[in-house]
C-alpha cells in the first residue's frame, strides 16, 4: 500500500489539477499527502575580471520564487482543505536533485506530465527521466491536465529486465484497484522464453489477487505496436521499467521509455 504520497508541482504551472488528482489517489489509499515544489536561481554567468556581480538581482529572483511557492501552497491547501494527513514543503534548490532526496518520505512520487522531456529548465522544472533513476521510488506521471487518475484499464509494458520487474512490484497497489490489467510484450521474434516470462508475471499477480490478461505481439516497431495496443481501448495507466541502452548516462533512455516520457496523454508509472 502507498501510505505516503509525495506530489511535486513545477513552479511555473498551476497546482490545482494535479493537486486534485493526487488528493483523490491519497484518499483511495488513506495515505499521507505531501505537496512539494522546488526552484533555484541560476548561478551568475562568469563576468569579466574586475566586473562586480550585483547580488540584488539574485535577491529579487529568489523573492519571486518564494512568492510563487506561497501561491502554489495556497492552491494545494484549497484542494486538500484541513486534512490532517496533508502537508506542504518547498525549497529554493535545484528541483530534480531535491525531489529525489525528499523521496525518502514517500512510497510514491506523483508529478505532472512534462511538456517535452528534453530542453527543460533544470532550475525550475524536474527532469522526469533523471528523477526516475535517482529517487529509488516509483514515479507516477499524471496525464497532462488530468484532475483524476482512472484505473479502468492498466497496461504493463513488459520486458524481462530488472527495471520492469521492479515496476510491477511497485505498481501492485494500483493494480489491485484496477478494473482490468493487461501484460503486453512486443518483440520482433517472440519465443517461448518471452511467452513464459509474461505468463510468470501473470501468475505472480494472481497470488496478489490481481487477474491479468496477457498479450505477446510480433512486430518490428516496438514503440508503434505498443502505442497502438494502448490506444484501443485507451489505457488509463501504463506501467513500465525505465531502462536505457547506457546506464552510465541517466538521460540516455531506450526508445519505449523516451516515448512514454514524451507522451502527455496517458498516465504512467515508472521505476528505475
Amino acid at each position: 500500500m502507498y501510505k505516503s504520497i509525495l506530489v511535486q508541482f513545477d513552479i511555473d504551472r498551476p497546482a490545482t489539477p494535479l493537486a486534485r488528482a493526487a488528493a483523490g489517489l491519497a484518499r483511495r489509499f488513506d495515505a499521507r499527502l505531501i505537496g512539494f515544489s522546488a526552484a533555484a536561481v541560476p548561478p551568475p554567468i562568469a563576468l569579466p575580471e574586475g566586473v562586480a556581480y550585483d547580488g540584488s538581482i539574485w535577491q529579487v529572483e529568489q523573492s519571486e520564487i518564494e512568492k510563487r511557492f506561497e501561491a502554489l501552497k495556497a492552491e494545494f491547501a484549497a484542494v486538500v482543505g484541513g486534512a490532517g494527513n496533508a502537508e506542504w514543503r518547498h525549497a529554493v534548490s535545484e528541483p530534480t536533485r531535491t525531489l529525489a532526496t525528499t523521496a525518502r518520505v514517500a512510497d510514491l512520487i506523483v508529478l505532472a506530465a512534462p511538456h517535452g522531456a528534453t530542453n527543460r529548465d533544470i532550475y525550475r522544472m524536474v527532469d522526469t527521466g533523471s528523477l526516475v533513476l535517482q529517487a529509488g521510488r516509483p514515479v507516477l506521471v499524471v496525464a497532462d491536465g488530468a484532475e483524476d487518475i482512472p484505473l479502468k484499464r492498466v497496461v504493463i509494458a513488459w520486458k524481462d529486465t530488472r527495471e520492469a520487474r521492479r515496476a510491477v512490484a511497485d505498481a501492485l497497489p494500483l493494480l489491485k484497484l484496477a478494473e482490468g490489467v493487461v501484460i503486453v510484450s512486443v518483440d520482433r521474434e517472440p519465443d517461448d522464453w518471452l511467452k513464459a516470462s509474461v505468463a510468470d508475471v501473470a501468475a505472480l499477480l494472481a497470488t496478489h489477487g490481481v487477474r491479468a490478461e496477457t498479450r505477446v505481439i510480433k512486430a518490428k516497431d516496438e514503440i508503434g505496436a505498443l502505442a497502438e495496443f494502448m490506444a484501443v481501448p485507451k489505457a488509463d495507466v501504463v506501467v513500465s521499467g525505465a531502462y536505457g541502452h547506457s546506464r552510465l548516462r541517466e538521460w540516455a533512455f531506450g526508445g519505449v521509455t523516451r516515448s512514454l516520457l514524451d507522451d502527455g496523454s496517458i498516465s504512467r508509472l515508472m521505476s528505475g
